[in-house]
């Protein structure tokens, strides 16, 4: 006589269970929500870093732990948490998008017996998948970029947006609706460079660590890799990024934006500001790619096992 599978053990086919595609990516960008919260301040004094001194005016901060002091100085603790919705809604959009992209384009480009993509086709699905994530979550980016900034301006020139869905509904008001994807070009150039960046170094940081005789195939060789891998992925995707923010911060004077787009900020920060200026914030950027990733997955593993202990045991 036949056996069957108990609920619990698996599915009528006799695989494991697992928890619905549409579940893996609510928990997905739930995991990056939660991360979110501990890492916004970073993000809050990487975007003034970037925004500092800008038009060739003196810097306003020195490093980032005088940004960061100087911060909870003149606008308290509460003040190094402006934007928190908007970083929300961001990991909202790009998140979930980029996971469903992926595992949809990963199934679709699985062979018929199981074979994975190939190393050069998933790091294409990676690019892919980031790029349209971006472009899916640059509104949310704008809102983020634009509150981050205010605390910044004399009283007069703030925009004073409320929280982030205020922040949408005045920008299309006041600006239109294509202005909430300003900038949108280099957000997808930078998530396809951090993709890209990610995939090689890491791979190949691995196997030095490997291959020095000093690691071995564990943990700790990971997060060395990774760390490496984080330098790597900063360093090539920063003078992307503060084109992106220096676009979505700025103003239309008379008509005229302050930036053509994104190579004109870039040749201006270099002529007014110096060429390492393009590398502007990057402690804050690098601390904050590290512990993200790392509250990312443990967020959402503790996601799954909750699920899997209520619906998906006997």
């Amino acid at each position: 006589m036949a056996t069957t599978a108990s609920p619990g053990a698996g599915g009528v086919d006799g695989k494991p269970r697992t928890s619905p595609k549409s579940v893996k990516f609510l928990f997905g960008g739930l995991a990056g929500m939660g991360a979110t919260v501990f890492v916004q301040p970073l993000d809050l004094v990487k975007n003034r870093m970037q925004l500092s001194g800008e038009g060739a005016k003196t810097r306003e901060y020195k490093t980032s732990f005088h940004a960061l002091t100087s911060i909870l100085k003149a606008e308290g603790l509460r003040g190094i948490y402006t934007g928190l919705s908007a970083g929300l809604l961001r990991q909202a959009t790009y998140t979930t998008t980029r996971l469903g992209i992926y595992t949809v384009l990963f199934e679709r480009l699985t062979g018929a017996d199981g074979t994975p993509p190939g190393f050069l086709l998933k790091a294409l699905i990676g690019m892919t998948a980031g790029a349209t994530g971006a472009f899916v979550g640059t509104p949310a980016e704008v809102a983020l970029i634009r509150m981050t900034a205010d605390g910044r301006l004399p009283v007069d020139q703030r925009r004073g947006y409320k929280n982030v869905f205020n922040a949408l509904i005045r920008i299309a008001r006041e600006e239109g609706v294509p202005t909430l994807w300003r900038g949108c070009i280099p957000t997808m150039a930078r998530a396809v460079v951090v993709n890209a960046a990610q995939l090689a170094s890491y791979s190949q940081s691995k196997q030095f660590l490997l291959d020095s005789g000093y690691f071995s195939d564990n943990i700790f060789c990971h997060f060395c890799a990774s760390m490496i891998s984080g330098l790597v992925t900063t360093a090539a995707s920063m003078p992307v990024d503060i084109a992106k923010t220096r676009i979505q911060n700025m103003r239309t004077i008379d008509g005229k934006p302050e930036y053509k787009n994104g190579l004109d900020v870039l040749l201006k920060v270099v002529r007014y500001e110096g060429f390492f200026s393009l590398w502007k914030g990057f402690t804050p950027y690098y601390a904050r790619l590290g512990p993200h990733t790392v509250l990312t997955f443990i967020f959402l593993e503790q996601m799954n096992k909750v699920y899997k202990r209520l619906f998906l045991s006997s």
